[in-house]
């Protein structure tokens, strides 16, 4: 199944922004997504016109990759991924374990927001 397609259905119940990379720019997609409440935002692919973006929304999709690794370390160093759960209690220990595992853990990557960013944050 092609990336664009299960969006919609995981965004459903979903306000505010969203941010991918350049694989999810669709024309359709975003004004479905904007019908819903939902703004999808993107970089521009090379054969594209540059869009107008706020700077908060440029300095976190230029974060994006920090998000991913998070959400890796998550799954692999801190084992909140796991398939065969025997219980829901058994499902929710192992993911609260894995998230006291990841805030005790010292060097976490950050956002490295700066003033100017943060600016931009109250004035949106």
């Amino acid at each position: 199944m092609h990336d664009t397609k299960p969006v919609f259905a995981l965004a459903k119940n979903l306000k505010g922004k969203l941010y991918a990379d350049k694989g999810y720019i669709s024309k359709k997609l975003t004004a479905d997504l904007k019908e819903t409440g939902v703004d999808l935002i993107t970089t521009v692919r090379s054969n594209m016109k540059a869009k107008a973006m706020s700077l908060w929304d440029r300095a976190l999709l230029s974060r994006r990759f920090i998000i991913e690794t998070i959400n890796d370390q998550l799954k692999n160093i801190s084992q909140i991924e796991h398939s065969r759960h025997r219980s829901p209690n058994g499902f929710m220990l192992n993911l609260l374990a894995g998230l006291v595992a990841y805030c005790l853990k010292e060097n976490k990557p950050t956002l490295n927001i700066n003033d100017v960013e943060k600016n931009a944050m109250v004035r949106a």
